[in-house]
């Protein structure tokens, strides 16, 4: 499963049933881009944001822009992620998707390739919109299908008193010092380990958020060209790390096994030192553990790495239907979301962070670590190569599956990753 932003947030407020059950109706009807009589066009939006935001949140936001808009009206289909999903898989096969709709990058491809979704990179050139703006986009074959609206980012955490228990004294910011400070902290006694690695192949995104993300970090890319490189020195060298962090007895007990959720209460619990994570869980390790003492940091680059480090990320992504008879609108509506000024609004509310570089958040009610994540973020740039690729949850298994045989002594490096490239290849084509 990939990361998406459903699960990284607190859900605030419920949507009721009958507000389902419309959303389901109008997702299937068709109708919509309607053009009214006193040539007002109205637009369909179908998302899953408006469920977890604060309420009425979202709507006024929309609102913002129909009163900036007179002749141009958004009708919001909000319902739960699950439900968005479910309604948008079968519209997207059915050519029956809403005007614009809100996208997790795992449905990207199957979508374009459906010829669901519209190419988005033709709308900016026609509106001479800056894409420079934009932090980034998700492309399939060279052209932009989603731009990520609110990024939702996984940065290093660290527990504080277990650093200082082991004598480290500061946060590592390379591979080698966190190798020591993760051997440190387990040595210090206790059934206490230096780092989780959750790599449960049912639930398979600790490939995206904990293995590769020491390749990102270092700038190191999982892809050339759009097709598998994984017999690359970059990604040699990621799962040589994670190898020399195992095989030195670093890392929690139950890893084969272990899902996300697990590693948030090993920390939370102050069993593992540092972990990998979604910036959205210090609210809720806060709640679970008030006394607990950790800071959020960059992730660790190779030693000699000098340049931006990627972070990975979970989007609200943002796209437009190919069968909409108002693409023009659509887009408008779009370009207003990743405005600067509203696309700050949206991911101040929302504890996330802007789709548009120039944004900045208001951290003035938020915890302080959110403002040293955003630190993070802005110095880097939001690295997630499974985002867009086809059946993205099958190659993180079939990756995970190898990786597996790794650690358990089964398979040398070069085979696993030979074997991985070879079932990645049968796949992106």
């Amino acid at each position: 499963m990939t990361m998406r932003a459903s699960r990284l947030k607190r859900v605030i407020g419920a949507v009721t049933a009958a507000a389902t059950v419309a959303f389901v109706a109008a997702c299937g009807s068709g109708d919509s881009g309607d053009t009214a009589s006193d040539g007002s066009v109205t637009l369909e939006f179908a998302q899953w944001w408006g469920a977890e935001l604060p309420a009425g949140e979202f709507d006024k936001i929309v609102s913002d822009f129909t009163a900036q808009n007179p002749t141009i009206k958004i009708k919001l289909l909000s319902a739960p992620y699950d439900a968005t999903k479910q309604q948008l898989v079968t519209g997207a096969a059915s050519k029956t998707l809403p005007d614009v709709v809100g996208l997790d990058g795992a449905w990207v491809n199957d979508f374009a390739k459906q010829g669901a979704i519209t190419d988005l990179s033709k709308l900016m050139t026609d509106a001479n919109y800056d894409s420079g703006q934009l932090a980034s986009q998700v492309q399939v074959d060279g052209k932009t299908y989603m731009i990520p609206v609110v990024n939702f980012v996984y940065p290093l955490f660290v527990n504080k008193d277990l650093l200082a228990k082991a004598g480290v004294a500061k946060v590592p910011t390379t591979r080698t010092e966190f190798l020591d400070a993760a051997k440190k902290i387990s040595a210090s006694g206790g059934d206490v380990k230096g780092w989780a690695l959750p790599l449960d192949t049912a639930v398979p995104n600790g490939v995206q958020n904990d293995v590769m993300s020491w390749l990102w970090a270092s700038g190191g890319s999982m892809l050339q060209d759009g097709k598998p490189n994984l017999q690359s020195a970059p990604v040699k060298s990621t799962v040589e790390y994670v190898k020399s962090l195992n095989d030195a007895g670093v890392i929690a007990p139950g890893s084969l096994t272990m899902k996300e959720q697990d590693k948030v209460e090993k920390f939370t619990n102050g069993q593992v030192g540092m972990m990998i994570d979604s910036l959205a869980h210090i609210n809720l390790i806060k709640k679970n553990k008030p006394g607990l003492k950790f800071e959020v940091a960059a992730l660790p680059a190779e030693d000699t790495y000098t340049g931006k480090r990627g972070i990975p990320y979970a989007s609200w992504g943002i796209g437009i239907s190919n069968s909409t008879k108002h693409k023009a609108e659509a887009f408008k509506f779009v370009s207003y979301l990743l405005g600067q000024e509203t696309n700050a609004k949206l991911s101040t509310i929302a504890n996330g962070f802007p789709g548009n570089k120039n944004a900045k958040p208001d951290f003035s009610g938020s915890d302080p670590m959110f403002k040293t994540a955003f630190d993070i973020y802005q110095q880097g740039y939001p690295a997630n190569e499974f985002v867009g690729l086809a059946k993205s949850e099958d190659l993180m298994r079939s990756f995970d599956e190898q990786l597996q045989l790794v650690l358990t002594g089964k398979s040398s490096v070069d085979d696993a990753l030979a074997k991985a490239q070879e079932s990645w290849s049968s796949v992106i084509d």
